[in-house]
């Protein structure tokens, strides 16, 4: 029964070490899981700052046209013709067109 007692050892010691090399691999693969959750998490705070610069940049653009076409406007004040185009491209510029 010696040899049987060997293989049986083998296999044992082989049961125990593929159990510890599962189990690191999961600690592993958790590590890896919460690392990509932190790095989406920060690339999701850093794409919402983006968001709400270009959003911050798109509304000054929004009211500096909007200036540009009342400015544009009051120097045609007395002209009817031009005020009406500069009118109406004001007008759709806030979307009233």
């Amino acid at each position: 029964m010696g040899f049987l007692d060997t293989v049986k050892g083998w296999f044992s010691r082989a049961r125990d070490t593929a159990g510890d090399m599962a189990e690191k691999a999961g600690d592993v693969a958790e590590d890896a899981w919460d690392k990509t959750k932190d790095v989406a998490g920060d690339v999701a705070d850093r794409a919402g700052d983006v968001a709400e610069k270009a959003g911050d940049m798109a509304e000054s653009a929004w009211d500096k046209t909007k200036d540009v076409a009342g400015d544009i406007k009051d120097k045609f004040d007395g002209d009817d013709d031009a005020a009406e185009v500069v009118e109406e491209a004001k007008d759709a510029v806030d979307g009233e067109a």
